[in-house]
């Protein structure tokens, strides 16, 4: 058996903004696992807020013992972007030997296509109104916001899309005043959800508040470890393979979620299909669903993630599982 990493870059059709940087391309690693004459393919995104850089996670996959297994793999590494590309590459070898594909060893049922978010960054007021007019088709918009003058750019974005669900993202952009001020313009605006408005190091400021639609956590939560510090606080939380650490923990977290009362939104990192491909199975029946980040590449992979009428489809063996 071989693990092997590389780092591979994907160009995006347009910068990508949010409240913490901008960025133009999509600088991923891609994880091959051989053995037996069968190939496993895996993809994570290093991601920065999280203290990964591709030298870090590069390192922390070759550190790996080259006949490890899934099971051995949720103890070697803690959660993260490493993990992810290696457990999802597993999973891959494990469907290859079985001849089965990966939601029958999961045990899930038949994977279906699954209307998924398409995500507008964040820009000037006049360029959010004029994307969301452009993408106001589509059933679900998800607005980057995350500074203190958001209200407008919100009103624009309605008035660009009057028919969508729009959910909104601050990617903890704002403090406790900012977010008061703006969720009382939340129901006027018919504003679906909002995804993790305070720093998830300062979220306490949410508890007892009243939440006027419902409070997703995405940096606050990872793995199952992180449930219990958000009660009281969300009212959802967003699963991410890459803050998971693959797959196998992913599924583990949905259903650990919903047994404790939590609505599920499963999203992703600004990577290529074989990156969403896996999440595609946790995504079945979540609440919500953002799946888009292929979309927004103007490069992708040789058997990209089907998209159409607003919706993701399950991956081709050919690309995973």
């Amino acid at each position: 058996m071989m693990i092997k990493v590389t780092p591979d870059s994907f160009k995006l059709a347009e910068a990508f903004t949010i409240s913490r940087g901008s960025r133009t391309q999509s600088d991923v690693l891609t994880v091959r696992i051989d053995r037996d004459g069968l190939t496993g393919w895996g993809e994570c995104l290093p991601y920065a807020r999280y203290a990964e850089t591709l030298d870090s996670v590069t390192a922390q996959i070759n550190s790996l013992p080259a006949g490890i297994t899934r099971m051995e793999l949720q103890e070697a590494l803690p959660a993260g972007a490493a993990r992810n590309a290696v457990d999802c590459a597993l999973w891959d070898l494990e469907a290859k030997k079985a001849g089965k594909r990966v939601w029958e060893l999961a045990g899930l049922t038949a994977p279906k296509p699954e209307v998924t978010a398409y995500t507008l960054s964040l820009d000037t007021v006049e360029k959010m109104r004029e994307k969301a007019a452009k993408n106001a088709h589509r059933p679900v918009l998800k607005i980057k916001l995350g500074t203190p003058d958001d209200i407008p750019r919100l009103e624009a974005v309605r008035e660009g899309a009057p028919k969508a669900k729009i959910i909104l993202d601050a990617n903890e952009g704002w403090e406790m005043e900012t977010f008061l001020d703006i969720q009382k313009h939340l129901v006027r605006l018919n504003i679906a959800m909002v995804e993790q408005p305070l720093p998830a190091a300062a979220d306490e400021g949410l508890m007892g508040v009243e939440r006027l639609v419902p409070i997703c956590a995405d940096e606050a939560c990872h793995d199952r470890a992180s449930m219990a510090h958000l009660r009281g606080k969300y009212d959802m939380i967003n699963i991410k393979l890459d803050k998971t650490g693959g797959l196998t923990e992913a599924l583990a977290l949905r259903d650990l979620a919903l047994s404790e009362g939590y609505k599920v939104m499963v999203g992703c990192m600004l990577g290529s299909s074989l990156g969403m491909a896996p999440a595609t199975l946790v995504a079945q029946g979540a609440d919500i669903v953002d799946l888009d980040a292929p979309l927004l590449l103007a490069e992708d992979r040789d058997q990209p993630l089907h998209y159409e009428d607003g919706k993701v489809y399950p991956p081709e063996a050919s690309l995973w599982g």
